[in-house]
């Protein structure tokens, strides 16, 4: 009985040891501490619901959308990437190698710089038009995104975004090509390329290109940022995207 009581003692004892350094601690903290203590030790005992997965997404994707706008419209955003950056397009191959060898290069590289510049214009734009996407998003479309592959948010935005992307692009592909004379210098690459014997004009919608190019080249920079915060810790810089992508 002496030996129960003992055992009973030292364990109270030790149990009294660890509850005193959390007692002292609790008692310097605030009201409105303890309660944020509080809050997030049941935020971290709650599975995550719709709203918390919704809430999430959208906060990845803003960033995500972010990101990849603000590299492709500053100024090299295409040219000087080589994942992205827009290439004389196969129909003027012809055109390039003729006039690269008759020592024309520099026009051939004008005009290749003159598309990158557009495309870097146009992006610009897109970040309203993700962030409209965003706000709609649902239940069902969070959850696919959450569950797929490492690129479902960007083949989300491909589907509820690329006609929209389309549409506010041209104009702005075509102003800007009329800014900085891409005209005028395209159709005088086009007259010195005919001028060479045996040769023929090519049949190409330049802006068309352009414009595609200019859509794939965003995408391509979102997958990479939607892959970044999937799998790169160091990425979710929120706790929200870690407590939603960490799960």
């Amino acid at each position: 009985m002496n030996t129960q009581i003992g055992n009973n003692f030292v364990k109270n004892y030790f149990s009294l040891l660890m509850v005193i350094p959390l007692v002292i601690f609790l008692i310097g903290c605030k009201t409105s501490d303890l309660r944020e203590i509080s809050d997030s030790l049941q935020r971290n005992q709650q599975p995550l619901d719709n709203k918390t997965v919704v809430a999430g997404l959208k906060q990845a994707l803003e960033i995500s959308t972010k990101n990849s706008v603000n590299k492709t419209s500053k100024q090299g955003g295409f040219s000087d990437n080589p994942l992205i950056k827009i290439v004389i397009p196969q129909e003027l191959h012809k055109v390039e190698s003729s006039l690269r060898k008759i020592g024309l290069g520099r026009h051939v590289d004008r005009f290749e710089i003159q598309m990158n510049r557009a495309a870097e214009s146009a992006s610009k734009e897109a970040k309203e038009i993700f962030i409209v996407s965003i706000t709609q998003m649902t239940f069902a479309d969070a959850w696919k995104i959450l569950r797929g592959a490492d690129d479902e948010a960007t083949q989300y935005f491909k589907r509820t975004t690329s006609t929209h992307l389309s549409n506010k692009f041209r104009p702005i592909i075509k102003r800007s090509m009329e800014k900085i004379g891409f005209y005028k210098d395209y159709r005088n690459l086009l007259k010195t390329y005919q001028s060479i014997p045996f040769t023929r004009k090519p049949d190409l919608d330049i802006e068309t290109y352009i414009l595609q190019k200019s859509l794939d080249g965003l995408f391509i920079l979102l997958a990479q940022e939607e892959k970044k915060i999937r799998r790169d810790p160091v990425a979710r810089v929120t706790e929200l995207l870690r407590r939603v992508f960490g799960t």
